[in-house]
């Protein structure tokens, strides 16, 4: 294998979701940050709530400047 291709390893990486949920895994992140987690999914919490989010296509013209 390559020697130092590799991104570097944070095994305490913190993950915040935006219901107030934190927890911790390992990532190559230091820090990330979601919109849905296991604790306000509706599949898991059983409920059926409209999650506002942008679709893909907002999201995309968003980022790229598109009109």
């Amino acid at each position: 294998m390559k020697v130092e291709i590799h991104p570097e390893w944070h095994p305490e990486a913190q993950v915040t979701c935006i219901c107030g949920n934190a927890f911790t895994t390992g990532s190559t992140k230091a820090e990330i940050r979601v919109e849905i987690c296991n604790r306000c999914h509706p599949y898991f919490t059983g409920e059926q709530r409209i999650v506002d989010t942008e679709g893909r296509v907002e999201r995309i013209r968003r980022r790229y400047n598109l009109k």
